[in-house]
């Protein structure tokens, strides 16, 4: 973490024009991620750019303590969290970055920003059907996730959209919120005989008829109506559906961090991606989709920064974390730089 040109690491010291970490992204797991390294003693930037994934939903649920809070409110949470420590936050977005020698170059506006580690955090943006109607009704009467909403619909007529596999596993999955559940496969089923007759035994109603549009919904203080090609309406209470994702910035990728088959960022078990030094953390992994998790996985890939960082600035000054005798299977939190 530091060269002949580069200054120690030492936590507490400003080193002009160097950031010790730059996080673009400020989602559950960069505000996460900016915390525990401010609590460190850290100089960090952290780049917002701009309304989270879930602006459009009214609350977030499963979140312990917090369960109910509006994407809003807790976001404006965390970013007062900050303030007593050294962390910087813009309301900016990463445009371009660049690695110099043992450090990275981010453009910030039109200015560059060097820091000595940098951390994805910049999240998926979810692919909608273009359905018409459907769009205006994510997060309100449109939902992704049983988990954040199945509870306020429960026992309620509820409708999942797609199809094939992914779609007959929610299907089967939000069943266990209301036993009213009615699988809407637009055209095409793409279910094989033996998903055709899981619905069945567990009393999925299947409608094959292309989706016209959909309307209604809190937008509108109504039932969320399905109209269909040919085919009576169907008003339910909400829909749920699984969509397509893609990476929420193209700049790991234009970095070279390694993405697998999906797209998404590969990481190791710190969260550091196939480029040493620079880490990801979040829904852009592949991780489960959720706000404690992506909070989670920020402290983590925060704390593995900072001891490697620790180990630098001991080893600048000729120290080093020798173990005694007794312990030298042990292995420290994170000992690469050793």
């Amino acid at each position: 973490m530091s060269g002949p040109d580069l200054p120690a690491p030492r936590a507490g010291e400003v080193v002009p024009g160097l950031w010790d970490v730059l996080v673009v992204g400020a989602g559950p797991a960069g505000l996460s991620a900016a915390l525990t390294l401010g609590r460190s003693r850290r100089r960090v930037l952290l780049l917002d750019g701009g309304p989270p994934r879930n602006a459009s939903v009214s609350a977030g649920h499963g979140l312990l303590t917090r369960d109910g809070i509006s994407p809003e409110e807790l976001k404006a949470a965390a970013l007062a969290d900050l303030e007593p420590y050294d962390v910087t936050v813009r309301a900016d977005s990463a445009r371009e970055v660049r690695r110099v020698g043992e450090c990275f170059d981010v453009r910030v506006g039109d200015a560059w920003q060097r820091t000595r580690v940098l951390v994805f955090a910049t999240g998926v943006r979810d692919i909608l059907p273009p359905v018409p109607g459907l769009r205006e009704r994510w997060g309100q009467g449109v939902f992704h996730c049983p988990y954040c909403d199945g509870w306020e619909h429960e026992g309620r007529a509820l409708a999942v959209y797609g199809s094939g596999q992914s779609a007959h596993h929610l299907a089967l999955t939000v069943r266990a919120w209301s036993p009213r559940v009615t699988l809407l496969c637009d055209g095409d089923p793409c279910l094989t005989p033996e998903q055709a007759l899981d619905l069945e035994r567990v009393g999925v109603a299947v409608r094959t008829q292309p989706v016209r549009r959909v309307s209604g919904g809190p937008l509108e203080d109504a039932p969320v109506c399905v109209s269909f090609v040919g085919a009576p309406p169907l008003q339910v209470d909400a829909v749920f559906l699984a969509p397509e994702q893609q990476g929420g910035s193209h700049l790991p990728a234009a970095l070279g961090c390694a993405l697998d088959g999906k797209g998404r960022v590969t990481v190791d078990g710190n969260q550091e991606t196939s480029l040493p030094g620079v880490f990801a953390i979040g829904d852009m992994t592949g991780a489960p989709q959720y706000v404690v998790q992506a909070a989670a996985a920020g402290m983590h890939a925060a704390q593995v920064i900072n001891t490697r960082l620790i180990h630098a600035a001991v080893h600048s000054m000729g120290a080093a974390f020798h173990k005694s005798p007794e312990d030298e299977g042990a292995r420290d939190p994170d000992s690469r730089d050793e």
